[in-house]
């Protein structure tokens, strides 16, 4: 990359992290328990007694096994746990001496100490997978790799930093997921394509799709009267919380950032089949420029809307099996909050998606066919097609 385009997303990274920290929200005290709050690591030491259980219909393997407490107050303490004894088996994973398990430790009130089998820990198979994930992609794209790790991580860093601590503190859901999405869009581009007008195109026509994305949102949202308590966990954190949190704000939020994630691939793609075609044959007027690069644009809506339904459907399968099996009316299914905030959450998307094909197509068009003129501004940086980098 040439040196303006190492400059300003660099200025832009820390920029952001440093805004980030200066509006940084304490995350509220609940004074309750939560999923992890209780639990410790242990090891397996040793299988004490097998068998069979029957558990209403259900016949299932059990076992009760020693173990040893890794962690916390009690780190070194051997328990004894029961593993399908008198809980319903979720899986058919048997255990062995030596797996890592995590348990859940409660005390009576007369002070005897219980062990209880909550899952397997999976952190292990789960940072190998992450670093055969890294590799890949740095072994594929070289420093454009290692660029789109640090933007993949800067990422998670606002939702986990900012967006939800803001959120907690009573902040607006809405203005929270949008600012947080223009930040993390905008360093995450930039530090992964450089300062190029490739990636001035894909972050314009982002931002554009998103505002789009964001009013359609607002706008079936109200039509079809849900207030986002079809999520469960929602009313569950409106209970916990002494703070309110603004529902509607929240789906509105969610939706923001889902469309964000899967928007990145379509216009980031799209703009640079724009810039390659024009690479390719610069001869071609804006009208077959435009017509080819839709003709790319076309096919690959078409497969990521399919691709958003699917994922929605087989997220939403235990839930369609399961009125299935009621013999339910599936017109009548749409009319529940819960249902009808994932259509909607699916629908807006993939309309956000086939605008954004034209949308970006137009911008990308007008800042190829100028890129000459445009780079002898050098602070708005080169053409940046594929084969400059």
């Amino acid at each position: 990359m040439k040196k303006q385009t190492w400059f300003f997303p660099l200025f832009l990274f820390f920029g952001a992290l440093m805004y980030l920290a200066l509006t940084r929200a304490a995350l509220p005290v609940g004074g309750f328990s939560t999923l992890g709050a209780d639990t410790v690591r242990a090891e397996v030491t040793q299988i004490l007694e097998e068998g069979e259980a029957t558990l209403g219909a259900r016949t299932q393997t059990y076992q009760i096994a020693r173990v040893k407490i890794l962690e916390g107050q009690y780190a070194g303490v051997p328990m004894e746990i029961d593993y399908g004894k008198r809980q319903i088996r979720a899986d058919e994973y048997d255990l062995a001496a030596g797996d890592e398990i995590i348990v859940s430790i409660n005390k009576t009130p007369d002070n005897v100490i219980h062990a209880y089998f909550v899952d397997f820990a999976r952190a292990a198979p789960l940072l190998w997978l992450t670093a055969a994930f890294a590799l890949a992609i740095i072994l594929i794209s070289a420093w454009k790799g290692v660029r789109a790790l640090m933007s993949m991580a800067f990422s998670l860093y606002v939702i986990i930093a900012y967006i939800i601590p803001q959120i907690l503190s009573g902040a607006d859901p809405l203005r929270v997921s949008v600012t947080g999405a223009a930040i993390l869009l905008g360093v995450s581009l930039y530090l992964t394509y450089g300062w190029t007008l490739k990636t001035h195109a894909t972050v314009l026509s982002m931002i554009l799709v998103l505002i789009l994305t964001g009013g359609l949102s607002f706008l079936f949202v109200t039509f079809a009267k849900l207030n986002g308590a079809g999520d469960e966990n929602a009313m569950f954190l409106m209970q916990m919380l002494e703070t309110p949190i603004n529902l509607r704000g929240l789906l509105l939020g969610g939706m923001v950032i889902g469309a964000l994630g899967v928007l990145d691939d379509l216009v980031t793609t799209q703009a640079a089949a724009v810039f390659e075609l024009h690479h390719a044959n610069s001869n071609l007027g804006a009208l077959n420029l435009y017509r080819a690069a839709m003709r790319i644009g076309q096919d690959h809506v078409a497969a990521t809307v399919n691709t958003l339904v699917l994922a929605y459907a087989g997220a939403a399968l235990p839930m369609m099996l399961m009125f299935s099996l009621g013999g339910g009316d599936y017109g009548f299914l749409v009319n529940f909050a819960f249902v009808a905030e994932e259509i909607v959450r699916a629908l807006v998307g993939s309309l956000g998606l086939i605008a954004a094909v034209p949308l970006t197509t137009l911008i990308a068009i007008f800042f190829a066919r100028r890129a000459e003129s445009l780079s002898q501004w050098g602070w708005l940086g080169g053409e940046g097609d594929l084969h400059a980098h």
